[in-house]
């Protein structure tokens, strides 16, 4: 039983570490002046763009690996909830905050049970 629940956190670690890499690697890639406008657009600081962006990236990375697994995953629910409440529920469920509700309880399953399944964070925590 144990295994079954280190590897369905594993899964759920690298697929929320995937989707969030590729996040942030978009707004690197696509010009992050565009995203700090249309942060400054929405009533946001444009130096949070900076922030969201890498914490997308490095989180994303981060999580795929194991290393800080609750911490990162803390941070990205704090981001997913901004986004929910300040962008995507205007929008609606479907096409809106859908899809951010699935990946904030991903980061809130990890938050609490973390995965230390083929993390770096067990290899490291590992007693010889």
């Amino acid at each position: 039983m144990k295994n079954q629940q280190g590897i369905s956190a594993l899964l759920l670690r690298v697929v929320l570490g995937i989707i969030f890499t590729a996040h942030g690697t978009v707004k690197f890639q696509g010009g992050i002046n565009n995203i700090v406008g249309w942060f400054d657009s929405i009533g946001l600081p444009g130096f949070l763009a900076y922030i969201v962006a890498g914490l997308e990236l490095v989180g994303g990375i981060a999580l795929i690996l194991g290393i800080g697994t609750r911490i990162v995953a803390g941070l990205l629910a704090l981001l997913l909830v901004g986004a929910i409440f300040k962008v995507q529920l205007a929008v609606g469920f479907i096409g809106g905050y859908a899809y951010d509700l699935a990946l904030l309880s991903i980061a809130v399953y990890l938050v609490i049970n973390g995965s230390k399944f083929y993390s770096v964070d067990n290899v490291i925590g590992r007693k010889n």
